[in-house]
């Protein structure tokens, strides 16, 4: 395998003799196992293996397969909808991370509609929300507030400036995501086997390593938190192996130079601060227990949801519709390839995504269409 100095930062990380060592030992500790089959629950993990050509280094004894680690894909399809319900409203304008403008909602999604003259506004950080608001203090601006562990403190930041600055014209549309609780529901699914997991580095570089330790002694499943370079990937895997092999289910970190096993104290609090925890509505998984946030109580004057009457709200709920076809909720769970799906690569592409799984650079059907359609060893 060769990675070229402009595809890597870190030499030592993406080291071909590292990997190549590497490899040899993930081969020699499977050869003769019983077959193995890892998860990875991040969307930057997915990309890493395809980009690095590391699927294709494992042996047949080894699989690996995605699960819902993309935050854009897993969104439902309600949000969505709602959301460009809001732009119906006058005077009002949504503000949004570039990954969700091609989300497709029932009908529609934020790209189209701001095609047709619905103001949506792009930006790269939660704070700039704050400049477009003071700008136009007579326009309504709601934020779509959407993401795992690692955008949610980003959320509570800028609601802690509308609170400080005493914004009234900004709010947030919040969909934010738990990881652990998606982990448990995987884990319990009985159409499901994983015998460990590749878990992801930087939603655990806010919750640390500790929070995943009764998850795998729950279930006996290991699990490894890896970095994204060539060497991080294929150790993880060497140690999920080795574990599976001596029927060991413990929580180990190879990503050390940026994950603790407590996490970032300070994002954490922040999230306790301005949310709570609720029962949410997954793409593909359905309502999982607690693995959703909103906003508390006596921060409800901050929801865009509250610029709509509950009728409204009910309406567009009611009328939520997925493509036919579209297996994206099935990819996220890990239960199909994104090349069993019959609209892959045909009907549904990067160009024209049908579902979110094609949207997102992150999302398992656009690694697959960018990296493994001529794979001639086949998709794994």
């Amino acid at each position: 395998m060769s990675v070229s100095s402009s595809d890597s930062p870190s030499a030592a990380f993406a080291d071909p003799a590292r990997c190549a060592a590497l490899r040899r030992e993930i081969e020699k500790t499977a050869s003769g196992g019983p077959p193995i089959t890892l998860m990875e629950v991040c969307g930057t993990h997915t990309t890493a293996l395809f980009r690095f050509g590391l699927r294709e280094m494992l042996p047949p004894e080894v699989r690996v397969i995605s699960g819902p680690g993309c935050p854009v894909c897993v969104t439902p399809t309600a949000y969505i909808d709602l959301a460009l319900r809001l732009l119906d409203e006058p005077r009002l304008a949504l503000v949004t991370f570039g990954d969700m403008m091609r989300v497709p909602g029932s009908r529609s999604s934020l790209e189209r509609r701001r095609a047709r003259g619905g103001r949506v506004e792009v930006v790269y950080s939660a704070l700039d929300a704050l400049a477009l608001a003071a700008a136009e203090p007579q326009t309504r601006f709601v934020f779509l507030a959407v993401g795992f562990e690692t955008t949610a403190p980003g959320s509570a930041l800028l609601l802690r400036a509308i609170a400080e600055r005493r914004i009234a014209n900004l709010y947030l549309l919040v969909a934010h995501k738990l990881v652990p609780p998606a982990l448990e529901a995987l884990l319990g699914r009985p159409d499901l086997r994983v015998d460990g997991l590749i878990l992801p580095g930087h939603v655990s570089v806010i919750l640390g390593t500790e929070v995943y330790r009764p998850i795998a002694e729950r279930h006996g499943v290991p699990g490894v938190v890896c970095g994204f370079e060539p060497v991080d990937l294929l150790s993880g895997i060497l140690e999920l192996v080795r574990m599976r092999r001596d029927g060991t289910a413990a929580i180990v970190n190879r990503y050390g130079r940026a994950v603790t096993p407590q996490g970032n104290r300070l994002a954490r609090a922040s999230l306790s601060e301005w949310f709570l925890e609720e029962d949410a509505e997954w793409r593909g998984l359905g309502p999982i227990p607690g693995s959703g946030l909103r906003l508390r109580p006596e921060f409800s004057s901050y929801d865009g949801l509250g610029l709509l009457p509950p009728s409204e709200i009910r309406k567009v709920e009611e009328a939520v519709r997925d493509h036919e076809g579209c297996r994206c909720g099935d990819v996220l769970c890990g239960t199909v390839a994104p090349p069993e799906c019959p609209l892959f690569g045909e009907v549904c592409t990067p160009e024209n995504p049908i579902g979110a799984c094609m949207v997102s650079t992150e999302g398992t059907c656009a690694a697959y269409f960018k990296y493994a359609r001529g794979w001639s060893g086949g998709v794994r």
